[in-house]
């Protein structure tokens, strides 16, 4: 934790900057410098503080995107020494998140001197977000059901169908014949294992010590051979993240289901990143952790269809011609078993997928 200047110290409630807090909270002195910042705004920004403490308050956004609304609202509580209030304000941080929100900049004074600014940042697209979340839940739990449903009434008639099927093949003595009875039991068998695929995996999860770069690298060696000469594979990721409890097994096919819609989507040519964060005090499925995994698929493919998106977590569903539409469906639940998430965000040429994971269980 670092400390404020001397002045600021002492103004400064140190309740203001609680990592606790979900509100963003950046101290600024009067030359604008950042004098201490909450775990909130770090998330927020994507910078830590030992990054940015002591630099400017233009270190901490991207200088090519906007960012004028924020330092018009600095400027005038320095130039007026009042409060300053910004609605739906864009805001992109160093790592291109786009998130929109309102900012309170505030005055600080010591003895009715003037020595610093306080800014109050709360996200607005909070509330879409869990929204989203919530949405997402609600469909993967009805999704279950359903496809529990439809799994009792496909398979037993099938086991009925293979029995029968075998009960023929012994009694038959033309191997021509024979063909026919062991194409029926093959996809008998075939359709049994695409219901037992949707309804994913029903084991107890199986919780060991995860290093989820190790998890990475595992996927990198899976898909390897598959990988098309000029599709480029980049990683990004965060060295501070620390192990946590998790099945090694889901992660796995949670992020080579991801991967492989990647690679169809770039085809022969085309970029995938893999990006790791670990966020403070984030909201994942309505409930605040103190630590959490962001880990980001990016690929520059065609995008998610727009007539699929609300359904992309659906069974059944594909934006490919050759894709069985089971893959993101069964990430999804398995990412829900984890406690986790998986969001996307899409357009032509950038499509993101993140997985949202708590890491504060060990």
């Amino acid at each position: 934790m670092f400390t404020l200047s001397e002045n600021l110290n002492t103004a400064v409630s140190a309740d203001l900057i609680k990592d606790t807090l979900s509100t963003s909270i950046i101290v600024l002195d009067k030359k604008f410098t950042i004098m201490q910042m909450n775990a909130a705004a770090e998330n927020l920004f994507g910078q830590s503080r030992e990054r940015v403490i002591n630099k400017p308050f233009s270190a901490m956004l991207n200088k090519e995107l906007k960012q004028h609304d924020l330092q018009f609202a600095i400027d005038f509580v320095a130039k007026n020494n009042k409060a300053h209030v910004i609605r739906s304000c864009d805001l992109h941080n160093k790592q291109e998140r786009l998130t929109t929100v309102d900012c309170i900049a505030n005055p600080i004074f010591k003895q009715n001197e003037y020595i610093g600014i306080v800014l109050e940042l709360y996200q607005t697209d909070h509330q879409i977000k869990v929204a989203r979340e919530d949405q997402l839940l609600s469909q993967q739990e009805a999704t279950q059901k359903l496809v529990r449903g439809m799994a009792h009434e496909i398979k037993n008639p099938l086991g009925g169908v293979r029995g029968a099927a075998q009960l023929l093949e012994s009694e038959l003595q033309d191997e021509e014949l024979k063909e026919y009875t062991a194409i029926i039991i093959a996809e008998a068998d075939r359709l049994k294992n695409l219901v037992d695929r949707m309804l994913g995996a029903r084991k107890p999860n199986a919780n060991q010590a995860i290093n989820i770069h190790e998890v990475l690298e595992r996927v990198r060696h899976l898909i390897n051979a598959d990988i098309p000469e000029n599709v480029k594979l980049t990683f990004d990721y965060d060295p501070s993240i620390p192990t946590f409890s998790a099945d090694l097994d889901n992660l796995i096919q949670i992020v080579l289901n991801i991967v492989v819609n990647a690679l169809r989507a770039v085809g022969d040519n085309g970029n995938i990143l893999f990006k790791t964060r670990v966020m403070r005090n984030h909201i994942i499925n309505n409930k605040q952790h103190k630590l959490s995994l962001r880990l980001e698929i990016k690929d520059d493919g065609e995008g998610v269809p727009d007539e699929i998106r609300d359904k992309l977590f659906f069974p059944m569903i594909s934006g490919s011609i050759d894709g069985t539409g089971l893959g993101l469906s069964i990430a999804q639940s398995l990412a829900q078993r984890q406690n986790g998430v998986i969001e996307f965000e899409s357009e032509p040429g950038a499509t993101c997928f993140v997985l949202a994971l708590p890491i504060d269980n060990v």
